[in-house]
C-alpha cells in the first residue's frame, strides 16, 4: 500500500509530495479515481450558510452539526430517504416556510464552479488512464451541478470518465469500504494500480487500507499539478 501527503510551499510555489507508509512493490498507475468536490468542482459551505441566514435561519452552524448528527446528509447522499423526505426535515429544523423551489437553491448554494483547467485535464489524461469518479452527493446537487456543466461545456460531464459512481445511486459512501470495493469488483481494477485522490483525509485512510494507492489533496492545491502533459508526475 501507498500513500501521498501532497502540499504546496506557499512562498516558492514548490509542490512537495511525502510517501507515507511502505510499497513492496511499484506498480505503474493506469486506474485513477477521482473524489468530485473540492478536487473537481470547487463548494463553498460559507455560501451555503449565507443562504441560508438570508432566509432567516440564524442558527444556521447549529442546525447544520445537528443534522450531521442525525444522520439526515447521509441518508440523503444514500438514498434513504427521498428529496421530499428530506425537504420536510430541513425545513421543520430551520421552521422555514419556503417553497421548493426556494429551498433547493439555498441548498444549491454550496456548488461552485468548474474550474476550466481542471476539466482540460481530464479530457487530455482519459486516453493514459481509466479514469473514474466516486463521489458523496444527493440527487438535488446532483441535478444541478450536471445541468450546469452542460449549460457551460456544451456536453454531459459523466463523459469525461469512464465510469461514474455517486453515493445516492450506489446506496454507499465513503468512507465505508464498500464503496471502494464496488469499484474495484465492477470495473476488475488492480488496486495497486489505481491512485484515489480525495481531499478528505479519512477517505483516503479508508481507500488505503483497501490496498489502493492515495492521494491527500490538501486546501489550495490543484488535480493539474500531478500532471505533466497527460501523464502523472514522476513522485507518483
Amino acid at each position: 500500500m501507498q500513500m501521498y501527503n501532497f502540499a504546496k510551499d506557499n512562498q516558492t510555489n514548490e509542490v512537495k509530495i511525502s510517501q507515507m507508509g511502505e510499497l513492496k512493490v511499484q506498480h505503474r498507475i493506469k486506474n485513477i479515481i477521482f473524489d468530485f468536490g473540492g478536487v473537481i468542482l470547487n463548494i463553498s459551505h460559507k455560501e451555503l450558510e449565507d443562504a441560508f441566514r438570508s432566509l432567516g435561519v440564524s442558527n444556521f452552524e447549529e442546525l447544520f452539526n445537528q443534522a450531521q448528527q442525525s444522520e439526515l446528509f447521509q441518508k440523503f447522499e444514500t438514498g434513504e430517504i427521498s428529496p421530499h423526505e428530506f425537504r420536510s426535515a430541513v425545513k421543520s429544523m430551520t421552521g422555514l416556510k419556503v417553497s421548493n423551489d426556494v429551498l433547493d437553491n439555498a441548498w444549491n448554494q454550496i456548488i461552485g464552479d468548474y474550474p476550466p483547467g481542471r476539466i482540460d485535464l481530464l479530457r487530455k489524461i482519459k486516453d493514459n488512464y481509466s479514469l473514474f469518479l466516486l463521489s458523496n452527493t444527493n440527487v438535488i446537487h446532483y441535478n444541478y451541478y450536471i445541468e450546469n456543466f452542460r449549460l457551460e461545456f456544451g456536453y454531459d460531464f459523466q463523459s469525461l470518465f469512464h465510469q461514474t459512481y455517486w453515493s445516492f445511486k450506489m446506496g454507499k459512501r465513503k468512507p465505508n469500504a464498500d464503496s471502494f470495493a464496488e469499484i474495484i469488483a465492477k470495473e476488475n481494477i488492480i488496486p495497486s494500480e489505481t491512485l484515489f485522490i480525495d481531499d478528505s483525509r479519512q477517505n483516503v485512510i479508508a481507500a488505503e487500507a483497501l490496498g489502493l494507492k492515495t492521494l491527500h489533496l490538501q486546501y489550495g492545491m490543484e488535480i493539474t499539478d500531478l500532471f505533466r502533459g497527460s501523464s502523472l508526475i514522476p513522485e507518483l
